[in-house]
């Protein structure tokens, strides 16, 4: 009889926020996780640049150092956890690990929107578990559902609220608690937002995790370059409270469907009715939706970010890497659902081309004949009204804002439309438009 395993031992690669979170929950559920598997789950290196900081967790003596390749060839390391983000070096590290048939477990959305086909090949051909669940949706089980749970539907759409920075902006926002750059410095000395709050304001972080999901959800690879993508930075206090009037909260969707055609993607605000669910997720939360032929429309909510969560979701892959460490066997799903050699790279089908309803606001001279002239260039560019709001006491120094919701409207169109008003004399800013989504979860 072959003696089993009592150990499975952990290389950590990067000793930032969600880092140390992992070393607290191996730490303080170290007994739990025993029970779950017969053997125990350590944490036996850590390799990080920054070797002085306190954390506030202590650790064995030698644990911590700067080799991560040393960590990676280490016999005694079963299963390498990267959370340096980037690309480079940490392609390269999880590469490593796996081409050793050692499991490699990553928070790196970044690395995976652009080349986790790659490394699902790798670790498809060397029988090595890739873990990524706390990439996309932090502490939410997304992946795995879709993956696993939901592996005999076929899914049409995937969207939803996937950056929590965002939708807690936005939030406050809506509560009335200051405008956007009142909020968001709130939320960077409240740790919610980094310094540089760009991949989560203006929608990089919410492409990057809609290229994982598009990946999951319809086995398709999409290039996030060709995806179209806007932030919240130009919302305004003004916005947010016509959205309220019309019955709408703004939030920031990442929203994919799989058509016959190529795959619908993109990343921007959105005016959604307060009768979808996905209105009420407020503060920090992220909320993703799927939408399948057989179980039609279901919602996953929770904790999108965060030290805790995520790290709750490094290290449930963790686990699940050890069970096949254990077991001495190849994992029995491979990372994204379906052999590598499956996934399809999809067309990304052109923003351009898309029809959706639409908010606009305008700033314009308050005198007789404007109005005209702009419904004149949307009537030429087939643009149909459906409501028109002019607020006379809400005008500035001459200028009245007019808001106009449109019908369904090409968006190539709506775009020729604006960028005339724009250059317009009696136009006194360029005009504001957001998409209203009312189809949300329909079946195509």
């Amino acid at each position: 009889m072959v003696a089993r395993k009592k150990q499975v031992g952990v290389g950590l690669i990067g000793f930032g926020t969600i880092g140390t979170g992992v070393v607290k929950i191996l730490r303080d559920h170290a007994r739990d996780i025993e029970a779950r598997l017969g053997a125990q789950l350590k944490l036996v290196r850590i390799a990080d640049l920054d070797t002085r900081t306190d954390r506030g967790v202590r650790m064995d003596k030698g644990v911590l150092g700067k080799d991560a390749h040393g960590l990676i060839d280490d016999s005694r390391v079963d299963v390498v956890v990267e959370l340096i983000g980037g690309t480079e070096p940490a392609k390269s590290f999880i590469t490593r690990a796996l081409l050793q048939g050692k499991a490699a477990v990553t928070a790196n959305k970044a690395l995976l929107s652009v080349h986790g086909l790659e490394l699902a090949k790798i670790a498809e051909k060397h029988g090595a578990l890739l873990g990524y669940e706390a990439s996309t949706g932090g502490g939410i089980p997304i992946i795995r559902s879709i993956r696993e749970a939901l592996a005999g539907d076929r899914n049409r759409e995937v969207y939803g609220i996937v950056n929590g920075t965002a939708n807690y902006i936005l939030s406050q926002m809506t509560k009335g608690a200051g405008s956007f750059d009142e909020v968001l410095a709130r939320a960077q000395a409240m740790g919610l937002a980094e310094a540089d709050p760009t991949y989560d304001v203006d929608g990089i972080d919410s492409l990057h995790k809609l290229a994982i999901l598009v990946a999951v959800a319809f086995g398709k690879k999409i290039n996030p370059a060709r995806v179209h993508v806007e932030g919240i930075r130009h919302i305004s206090t003004a916005d947010i409270a016509y959205a309220t009037e019309f019955g709408y909260t703004i939030k920031l969707l990442a929203v994919a469907r799989d058509t016959p055609v190529g795959v619908e993607a993109r990343v921007h605000p959105t005016m959604v009715p307060n009768s979808h669910l996905l209105s009420q997720v407020g503060g920090a939360f992220n909320a993703i939706a799927l939408q399948g032929d057989a179980l039609g429309t279901s919602l996953y909510y929770g904790q999108g970010a965060g030290m805790m969560p995520t790290a709750t979701a490094v290290v449930a892959d963790a686990i699940d890497a050890a069970r096949c460490v254990l077991g001495h066997r190849a994992p029995s799903v491979p990372p994204f659902g379906r052999p590598a050699r499956e996934i399809r790279v999809a067309k990304v089908l052109p923003m351009a081309d898309l029809a959706h309803e639409h908010y606009v606001r305008f700033k314009l001279a308050d005198k007789p004949g404007v109005l005209a002239k702009i419904t004149a260039i949307l009537a030429k560019e087939e643009i149909g009204i459906a409501t028109v709001a002019q607020h006379e006491e809400r005008a500035v120094r001459g200028a009245v804002p007019v808001v106009i919701r449109t019908h369904r409207v090409v968006e190539g169109a709506l775009k020729r439309a604006l960028n005339r008003i724009d250059v317009l004399k009696d136009c006194r800013a360029r005009p504001v438009s957001i998409r209203v989504e009312e189809r949300l979860g329909e079946r195509n």
